[in-house]
């Protein structure tokens, strides 16, 4: 008999960035699936769904109901920084545990949180290894106006000055903004080579095309002199960006069609592939250990020993970096650099950026 275990699941059904909450929520249910069907694991999973329909604000009432009203302890969800930080909270005051599938900032650490997407020293620091040699070292820097575009900038922009390199302009738009027009008229002045796109949603959207038709404009603008870089956009949003995405250089531990991780399953976009992972993860610590569900995360990660995917200090995990292109509307791989461990405070001899001493993200 399979021991049953209600699991939260926290994605945004509509709103901004809802193609990477479905994507995700597509591989937690394909997981849960699994799960379920394996008759090697002892547990059966019952997804305990709340739906923040986008609103920042609901993001921790809704976390806290999952954890007081229900008997999940476990929730994977959210897409962006600002909802994770809204979480954490109460994930510690609560002892749950938040699976969170999304690449990601760093300079984070919770004993209540699991990372199973990128963190910069696997996304932007090879990207931007990879993109000064190739195209040069003046960069232009977008962002949607909240933790991740301007952490994801902060630390381009040490990077990329550390190198010798000059920002020539950095520019920020709230979320589902899609006020793109000073961003191009400053790029058509200021000619960089390469532009760093930490927007997200409709504003990504909305830039990526104006840009395409300011390369058409004007040659350097063209995807192979002046190249657009991202390190979270994935297939799960190519539908809506059409031709825009043409040309499009993204990191990611995953593209569809690339061998590598997860071992197994042809997954849509490295977010479903996250999701996936997370719950398979999550079932693989929980089972034949009756009543782990409600351990707290340290010593569910302690009594595995080591043997599973999250690494128990950082709760990070090791991850391929994969830099791909849009081709014809699909990612084609331009450089693997194999599996990479997640390092969230640039502890490992990053001198670009120096980790301060942190641990409260709440």
């Amino acid at each position: 008999m399979k021991r049953r275990i209600e699991l939260g699941m926290l994605y945004s059904r509509s709103g901004s960035y809802s193609l990477i909450s479905e994507a995700c929520r597509t591989g937690a249910l394909a997981a849960i699936a699994m799960v379920n069907a394996d008759p090697d694991l002892d547990v059966a999973f019952l997804p305990v769904e709340r739906d923040p329909g986008g609103n920042i604000d609901a993001y921790g009432p809704l976390c806290e109901e999952i954890i007081r009203n229900t008997g999940a302890r476990h929730v994977v969800g959210c897409v962006t920084s600002w909802s994770r930080k809204e979480v954490i909270p109460t994930v510690e005051k609560y002892g749950g545990t938040l699976w969170y599938a999304v690449p990601y900032e760093g300079f984070e650490a919770s004993d209540h949180v699991v990372y199973t997407h990128a963190c910069p020293n696997q996304h932007l620091l090879p990207l931007l290894d990879w993109v000064m040699p190739a195209h040069g070292r003046r960069a232009y820097l977008t962002g949607s106006n909240y933790i991740w575009g301007w952490e994801m900038n902060r630390l381009a922009r040490e990077r990329i000055t550390a190198a010798g390199g000059e920002v020539t302009g950095e520019r920020y738009l709230p979320i589902g903004s899609r006020e793109v027009g000073r961003m191009i008229e400053e790029l058509r002045f200021a000619r960089p080579d390469f532009i760093l796109n930490s927007l997200i949603g409709p504003s990504s959207y909305e830039f990526l095309a104006a840009y395409r038709a300011l390369g058409a404009e004007d040659a350097h603008f063209r995807p192979e002199t002046c190249p657009v870089l991202s390190c979270n956009l994935t297939e799960c949003e190519l539908p809506a960006l059409g031709q825009s995405a043409e040309g499009l250089v993204s990191a990611g531990p995953y593209f569809r069609g690339v061998p590598g991780w997860p071992e197994a399953g042809n997954f849509g976009s490295s977010h479903e592939a996250a999701a996936f992972s997370a719950v398979r993860e999550l079932a693989r610590l929980l089972s034949h250990r009756a009543g782990a569900e409600a351990l707290p995360l340290s010593k569910l990660l302690s009594g595995d020993k080591g043997a599973g995917m999250v690494d128990p200090e950082t709760h990070h995990t090791v991850l391929p970096v994969i830099i791909a292109r849009v081709v014809a509307g699909a990612f084609q791989p331009i450089k693997q650099l194999g599996a990479v461990a997640g390092d969230p405070y640039l502890s490992r001899g990053r001198s670009a950026a120096v980790a301060p001493n942190l641990r409260v993200v709440s």
